[in-house]
């Protein structure tokens, strides 16, 4: 028995980026909260540039910007799915939609003290 080549790996793999950038489109123009997080990381780029940080500080803010628009994502797919299963309020929704957004709080306040710890030595 000779296996043949899987050619669609390739084409596979390049659907997933395409649907994932459609995705990332879609929370970017879509979503409120995720609206202001990437304005927010684009100023941020813009001030990382301006007060020329340092590799080890660009490696550090890159990843607070990805983590919180990354559990943000998250966030609302989890809201998303909930009010798709049960629209009208449900406690037990409400609780795990609660939890989905400490998941963000948690993010944000990471994101805040790496910004504070990179941008106050500027100012200061």
């Amino acid at each position: 028995m000779e296996f043949q080549k899987d050619n669609t790996f390739v084409k596979g793999r390049l659907k997933s980026v395409t649907y994932a950038f459609k995705g990332a489109v879609k929370l970017i123009s879509t979503e409120h909260s995720v609206m202001v997080q990437f304005s927010l990381g684009i100023l941020l780029t813009i001030a990382g540039f301006y007060f020329n940080i340092s590799h080890e500080e660009w490696l550090f803010q890159i990843f607070a910007i990805g983590l919180v628009l990354s559990v943000e994502g998250l966030n609302t797919a989890v809201e998303k799915v909930a009010d798709f299963i049960h629209p009208s309020y449900h406690e037990k929704i409400g609780f795990i939609k609660d939890i989905a957004a400490g998941a963000v709080f948690f993010a944000a306040m990471t994101a805040i003290a790496i910004g504070l710890i990179i941008y106050i030595p500027k100012f200061v």
